[in-house]
């Protein structure tokens, strides 16, 4: 097996590697195996938000989750069962949930059968 590897300037370090993929720049371990990312859970008070919102998003309804107590993988999971949950897609971005669609109530509902405080939030 040939092994390539490639560098950006100024990094110093390895990038991306054909045998092993992506490389943190900061511990130069895989992606998957890096030592320095935060396992720590999010700051906040543990109340998830549940929010229906509109602006900026061309009139299109999105429902957020904000503040869910938990770690960037098992958010990305909770994600994945609550849009399953509504049957509509959604994304994870910087810690919030998205839920395409109107579903305040019934995401309050299932976080509350998953043992989360959550709460309305907004009009």
């Amino acid at each position: 097996m040939v092994k390539k590897a490639s560098s950006f300037a100024g990094l110093g370090g390895l990038v991306y590697s054909t045998d092993s993929g992506r490389h943190c720049p900061d511990c130069a371990q895989p992606v998957d195996a890096c030592v320095c990312k935060p396992t720590a859970l999010p700051e906040g008070d543990g109340v998830a938000r549940v929010r229906r919102e509109t602006k900026g998003r061309g009139g299109k309804t999105v429902t957020t989750v904000r503040g869910v107590p938990l770690a960037e993988e098992p958010l990305r999971e909770l994600a994945s069962v609550l849009k399953k949950r509504c049957g509509c897609g959604g994304a994870l971005k910087d810690g919030v949930i998205e839920i395409q669609g109107d579903h305040v109530e019934l995401l309050i509902a299932e976080l509350q059968k998953r043992g989360f405080t959550a709460k309305k939030s907004g009009g």
